[in-house]
């Protein structure tokens, strides 16, 4: 008996669950996990800040800009769930000298190549420097004065200034009618220089096609090498020749084009005047030897 009637509850009660969960069917939302979960382990979002602070003091970044480039010194700070910076004053200090340069957006500089950049609704505060100079190298610090505390995070700027030099010593001798061949290397170039110009005796030569000259440039990842080449040398291809390229230090070579029997003469001249000087020192040296001996 009792069997009987507990299947006449079951088939009672059964089609009105089945109603309800037909109803309820499009009203249920599925769970999910908050976002910003970190939230639910802190008692206030003050608590959750200062650990988010705690993280992100005291960080370190590097950047390289080459002479004369643009500088971009990025600092991110960190938006809290509905916060904004709004609480906070963000501010951009050169450790040199410990100068102020901006405060939020304002600039506090007489020196127009720095600048900040905040895009509305980012959490970047970048320090923008313009034509660098080799006296911007150095440590900035962007700090962030919260109710919470102050956080920094500091960034190592360095200025690197490419280096050119000319293979070889400083003179190159060529005979008349043979080929002047000279080679410049670019280093320490983050980026490869947009031209290579050389001069002879200050005059650009590129694009010297009377002179048969030709210029060629092959670049890698660590350094541009330039190559002019001059046919058929003449003497009036004795002078200066220069390697310049942008925002890089020059270099120079002397170049000698003489034929081929003066060439020797003029080495033969350097040989004697060379030993001449020195017998001549070797004599006073001999002189001033005996005289101290005869003085004692």
């Amino acid at each position: 008996m009792r069997d009987r009637l507990s299947w006449y509850m079951v088939f009672l009660i059964l089609p009105t669950i089945l109603l309800a969960r037909s109803l309820d069917k499009d009203r249920r939302v599925p769970y999910s996990i908050p976002a910003d979960w970190k939230a639910l382990w802190f008692s206030n979002l003050d608590d959750l800040q200062r650990v988010n602070d705690a993280n992100d003091n005291n960080t370190v970044s590097n950047v390289t800009v080459q002479l004369g480039g643009t500088a971009f010194l990025h600092c991110k700070v960190r938006n809290l769930a509905d916060r904004t910076v709004s609480d906070a004053e963000i501010s951009w200090i050169r450790r040199r000298d410990f100068h102020v340069l901006t405060s939020s957006t304002f600039t506090y500089t007489n020196d127009e190549r720095f600048q900040v950049l905040h895009p509305e609704g980012s959490d970047d505060w970048t320090l923008q420097i313009k034509y660098v100079q080799d006296r911007d190298n150095g440590t900035y610090e962007c700090q962030v004065s919260r109710s919470t505390g102050i956080l920094s995070h500091f960034v190592n700027l360095n200025i690197v200034i490419p280096e050119a030099f000319i293979l070889g010593s400083g003179e190159h001798h060529v005979d008349v009618g043979s080929i002047i061949n000279l080679v410049c290397i670019i280093e320490k170039s983050p980026t490869p220089p947009q031209y290579v110009f050389w001069y002879h005796n200050n005059r650009m030569i590129n694009y010297d096609t009377t002179r048969g000259s030709s210029v060629t440039v092959q670049t890698d990842s660590s350094s541009t090498q330039s190559r002019l080449t001059i046919h058929q040398a003449v003497e009036s291809d004795t002078g200066n020749y220069t390697c310049s390229a942008s925002n890089t230090k020059p270099a120079s070579i002397y170049v000698f084009v003489t034929e081929g029997d003066k060439m020797a003469a003029i080495q033969r001249r350097k040989t004697s005047a060379a030993k001449k000087n020195f017998c001549e020192l070797l004599v006073l040296i001999v002189t001033i030897a005996i005289e101290v001996v005869l003085t004692r």
